[in-house]
């Protein structure tokens, strides 16, 4: 990598952190704080206003444990981002939770920016590169990456295993997809686009049948480090039998969050229905117009990116899609595509087809670094004020 690239990735990772270290001092103090409040307040305090929504069950999963009687749906929370957090919290004397889980999730998006500016300059030059990381830290849901999240984490094991393939690396990739499907199940699905890039390693790419012993034992050591894959899953439905007796709780307890399994027009289609049957200043409104934009914008980048990027990265975004569109909250409040707008942030070769298309588009650049940041800003404020957010 030069070094050009290396300073313009440290540039950006170090600007977007100031940029969220601004927006929690001067947003916690402004609209959090009581009026007029004059005491001084500990450093603390504004390190645990990120502790909200799920970053609160990951933090006390790492601290606690998934033992605790008082939340018995934690196993929908995946081992590994928590498990991280333990270790490293014990290596400050047990302490520190939430600034250990931040700093974790920083390191690993940095680690990510790293590695898809690598698969991203590879596959269409490296000004596509550049412009990638640029859209993907001004995303409005790209304050997920900064908190105790598992998205940067999960970003930076499932790039990290697209390269590792790339580079005909297997037992690396089937190493990082282990550890992917003890971050999220859905790390289990690399085992389809890991099977295409097996195929597409033939020496010869036209398929003689007369060969297929031959290309068997070829591709048969290549294939091998797949198992490793899918079993970060079994590991964590074996510890979950052991905890509570079913082995797919990390499943069962998806309905407390009131997901089902549907069809994938459903949440869509329940989605479109809010909006149009809700009043527009209703507040849950802008919660699903931000979650319907995201999700069929990342439906036309699938589509777009099938002639631009491998089919390998395609098919790793529509599973993404499909996984995220099958199981909708039809059973929240009025929300059906819930936290759409955060699936999507894992979704890496969606933004290097964004980057590739605002490089082409002036115009579609320009209205993306316009609008982006303000939506980045104001999800942000709301995320720390402890406001609802995916």
């Amino acid at each position: 990598m030069k070094r050009s690239a290396i300073r313009d990735i440290a540039y950006l990772f170090t600007a977007s952190r100031a940029a969220f270290l601004m927006i929690t001092y001067f947003g916690y103090i402004l609209f959090v704080l009581p009026k007029y409040y004059s005491g001084a307040l500990g450093i603390h305090v504004l390190v645990d206003s990120w502790n909200r929504w799920d970053a609160a069950n990951y933090i006390r999963i790492g601290q606690y444990g998934y033992l605790s009687q008082n939340h018995p749906f934690d196993p929908a929370f995946f081992p590994l981002f928590p498990f991280l957090v333990r270790g490293a919290a014990w290596l400050v004397g047990n302490q520190g939770y939430v600034l250990m889980g931040i700093i974790i999730s920083n390191l690993a998006f940095l680690g990510a920016m790293f590695v898809i500016y690598q698969i991203a300059s590879d596959a269409l030059g490296e000004q596509v590169g550049r412009r990638t990381l640029l859209y993907l830290c001004l995303f409005p849901t790209a304050f997920y990456f900064f908190a105790a999240y598992t998205e940067s984490l999960f970003l930076l094991l499932t790039a990290g295993s697209f390269l590792a393939m790339r580079r005909r690396r297997w037992l690396i990739a089937g190493i990082l997809g282990f550890f992917a499907s003890l971050t999220r199940n859905a790390g289990a699905m690399l085992v389809i686009p890991y099977l295409y890039e097996v195929w597409a390693s033939r020496e010869d790419p036209t398929f003689q049948f007369q060969h297929l012993w031959q290309e068997c034992k070829t591709l048969l050591p290549r294939l091998l480090p797949i198992i490793l894959i899918p079993l970060g899953v079994v590991v964590y439905a074996y510890y979950c039998w052991k905890i509570s007796g079913d082995p797919l709780r990390f499943m069962s307890t998806q309905s407390h969050w009131g997901r089902f399994t549907a069809w994938p027009f459903v949440g869509l289609w329940n989605n479109i229905v809010e909006i149009l049957t809700q009043p527009f200043t209703s507040s849950n409104t802008p919660h699903n117009i931000l979650d319907l934009s995201a999700t069929i914008a990342f439906i036309a980048l699938a589509i777009a990116g099938w002639r631009k990027l491998r089919p390998s990265y395609t098919i790793w975004m529509v599973l993404l899609l499909f996984t995220a569109l099958i199981a909708p909250a039809t059973g929240a409040l009025a929300d059906p595509l819930q936290s759409n707008q955060r699936f999507v942030l894992v979704m890496f070769p969606g933004f290097i087809v964004l980057a590739a298309l605002g490089i082409k588009y002036p115009r579609l650049h320009q209205a993306l670094t316009f609008i982006f940041p303000i939506l980045l800003a104001t999800l942000t404020l709301l995320f720390i004020m402890n406001r609802w957010m995916v």
